[in-house]
């Protein structure tokens, strides 16, 4: 990890990316500091970590002294405790407001050499480092979920983004052994700015009465070789998270064709977001 020159990393946020962000970087050997405000949420995800690196030794998948450096994580409720960090990661919900937020502190807290990154999946890169005084050590690091299985992380320099900066996060995600794509800062990224509209499209479909649940999910997962069906993934991605998104490529982009679907709006109105509250476009 020295040779990137991220010997001690902090990740700002407990949920489930968050967790997996910390995970798999701990168990690379780096120092890593889990911030987040709730005491509920530092358990959680301690408890998290630690299952799910014990699953992926059982599978041999990590060996035992990655499992024990996973669970070397240091866990705070401060984001001061991260003062001394080469990086901070910042994943918390995606919204601006709350992450400029938490980019303004960290800029008053680090020393001048460290980095901030957001893994947010489509907010304004450009925009967030405004909210520093480094601008140009401010980058889009974009895990996929679950983090320590799924293989991309989206790199995104900001329009101020140093290529020296560029650089130390790309080789820092190759080596937790992720391959990296890169993308200009425009709403949505790549992955984004292609899923989320099809997503979109089949909660309109949905809406539209065109086919069931289980028939729009078969038929794309059937016929086009994915994986999960649309709205599956986006009740595991959670029915909030895509509304959010489609609202930032709606009002980034000015098209039409990303207005969110009314469905989408109603199913988060109804307070239907997904797997995380055992109900969304389907029950769990």
């Amino acid at each position: 990890m020295g040779s990137q020159g991220f010997d001690t990393v902090g990740v700002v946020g407990g949920g489930q990316m968050g967790s997996g962000i910390a995970q798999v970087i701990a168990t690379s050997g780096a120092k890593v500091f889990l911030c987040d405000i709730s005491p509920n949420q530092i358990e959680k995800a301690k408890n998290n970590i630690k299952r799910s690196a014990y699953k992926l030794l059982t599978k041999e998948k990590i060996e035992q002294r990655e499992y024990e450096q996973a669970l070397e994580i240091k866990y705070t409720g401060k984001l001061e405790a991260l003062e001394n960090c080469d990086l901070v990661i910042e994943a918390i919900s995606e919204n601006e407001e709350a992450k400029a937020a938490i980019f303004k502190k960290l800029d008053e807290i680090l020393n001048e050499k460290a980095c901030i990154a957001t893994n947010t999946s489509s907010i304004s890169i450009t925009r967030l480092a405004a909210n520093t005084k480094r601008p140009d050590k401010c980058v889009g690091m974009h895990f996929m979920n679950p983090v320590p299985i799924m293989k991309l992380v989206e790199i995104i320099p900001g329009l101020t983004t140093s290529e020296e900066t560029t650089k130390k996060v790309t080789q820092l995600a190759t080596g937790l052994g992720k391959s990296v794509t890169m993308s200009k800062d425009y709403p949505g990224f790549v992955v984004n700015r292609i899923l989320m509209p099809m997503i979109n499209e089949a909660f309109t479909a949905l809406m539209e009465g065109v086919a069931s649940p289980e028939d729009i999910d078969n038929g794309m997962c059937l016929g086009t070789n994915q994986p999960m069906g649309p709205l599956k993934l986006a009740d595991f991605i959670g029915l909030d998270t895509c509304l959010a998104i489609m609202k930032v490529l709606h009002e980034g982009l000015g098209d039409s064709k990303y207005r969110p679907s009314p469905l989408l709006v109603q199913y988060v109105d109804a307070g239907w977001l997904g797997k995380k509250v055992n109900r969304g476009v389907y029950a769990y």
